[in-house]
């Protein structure tokens, strides 16, 4: 599983409908009605806020938002609480270029053309994010 803190925008198709399932399945989990998954650490940050619900629904929100930008159709009626301003997760700079390093590798595999426009771009977060100076996330696991 991987909530992306990055904007989805950076995200090629693969990656995108790929990060709006894993969110359904985040959804799943934090509601309690799936048993797979339950410990898995990319859920932390998330768990930590009382409103973890409302929160993945914002989460999932930005991403449907980003498909609708390109055209895709997801069914934003899966989204059991659809919000876009509950509250919003701090994501520190050394998580975002972790991050960034990790889509560039995965890009330049899966999609060189996308990974050609973007790699000197400036990584941005998901609108749900906020950017604070800090090093990787004691969350993140490598190879996730």
């Amino acid at each position: 599983m991987r909530l992306w803190s990055l904007h989805p925008r950076f995200l090629d198709r693969q990656g995108l409908t790929a990060c709006w399932r894993e969110a359904l399945l985040a959804q799943a989990v934090l509601a309690g009605t799936t048993r797979g998954y339950t410990r898995h650490p990319q859920l932390e940050r998330f768990r930590e806020h009382p409103d973890a619900l409302g929160l993945v629904g914002a989460y999932l929100s930005g991403v449907a938002d980003e498909a609708t930008a390109r055209g895709y159709r997801f069914d934003r009626d899966r989204i059991r609480m659809p919000a876009d301003a509950v509250g919003r997760l701090e994501v520190t700079d050394g998580q975002l270029a972790l991050e960034w390093r990790h889509l560039l590798a995965k890009l330049e595999m899966r999609s060189p053309g996308l990974a050609e426009r973007v790699q000197h771009a400036e990584p941005a977060p998901h609108p749900l994010f906020r950017v604070v100076p800090g090093p990787v996330a004691a969350w993140e696991r490598a190879g996730d």
